[in-house]
């Protein structure tokens, strides 16, 4: 995404001038920038679980992430602008996520307390982690669903090693053991997990930003494998 720099008087380039202008409110600049690296809104937008958020919507909120790294992004740290503004896309992409499921999970757990009744709290709160829980597991590709079913020992069974997971699906243990990252990974992504975060207050930029980061790591991860 990082355009090759020509050398300009001063020994400044082009493309470094280009964001020093753009950072001083130089529109134009700004605009030139906003549209060289909008491919990589798309590469980030393609990438996230966004449940019912309409992809339109995604795309602008990844756009106001671009924006934003735009602006803080220094050139002189010698940091790939694409490693820079994709968390940063991320987060604001996370972040309309949050905010458009948000109000229809918290009406879900409001209607939900109304009926606990005389249920004690500890009680109805087990009861309600489950169901989410399994709700978020339902959406999993069916081989996931089975690999965190066999880890776990649900539905009566005994909870399996990796290396049991492997001879069930007839897969290495490695592989097994690659697999239940990526449903624990995926079962984090906002769009599944915002019932589950709702109750347990997981919400907060801090949250995301740290989950920013183990995804990030998670997708090279993915690549490298394949």
């Amino acid at each position: 995404m990082h355009q090759k720099q020509t050398k300009r008087k001063g020994g400044l380039s082009a493309e470094t001038t280009l964001w020093e202008q753009a950072q001083a409110g130089c529109q134009q600049s700004l605009n030139q920038l906003m549209s060289q690296h909008d491919r990589l809104v798309h590469a980030v937008v393609r990438k996230q679980v966004l449940g019912d958020l309409p992809y339109e919507m995604a795309l602008h909120a990844g756009r106001v992430g671009l924006w934003k790294a735009i602006r803080g992004y220094d050139p002189h740290r010698g940091t790939a602008f694409s490693s820079y503004a994709w968390l940063a896309i991320m987060r604001s992409v996370w972040m309309a996520v949050k905010d458009y499921h948000q109000e229809t999970a918290q009406s879900q757990l409001s209607m939900s307390l109304t009926d606990q009744g005389q249920e004690p709290d500890w009680q109805w709160e087990r009861r309600a982690l489950h169901t989410y829980l399994r709700a978020a597991v339902a959406t999993l590709p069916l081989r996931l669903q089975r690999i965190l079913h066999f880890r776990y020992g649900w539905d009566g069974h005994q909870p399996a090693t990796f290396t049991q997971i492997g001879a069930q699906l007839g897969i290495t243990k490695q592989r097994a053991h690659q697999l239940h990252r990526d449903a624990l990974m995926r079962l984090r992504q906002p769009a599944i997990s915002y019932k589950l975060r709702s109750l347990l207050d997981k919400q907060s930029p801090t949250d995301y930003l740290i989950l920013a980061a183990e995804t990030a790591v998670w997708l090279q991860l993915r690549a490298r494998r394949r």
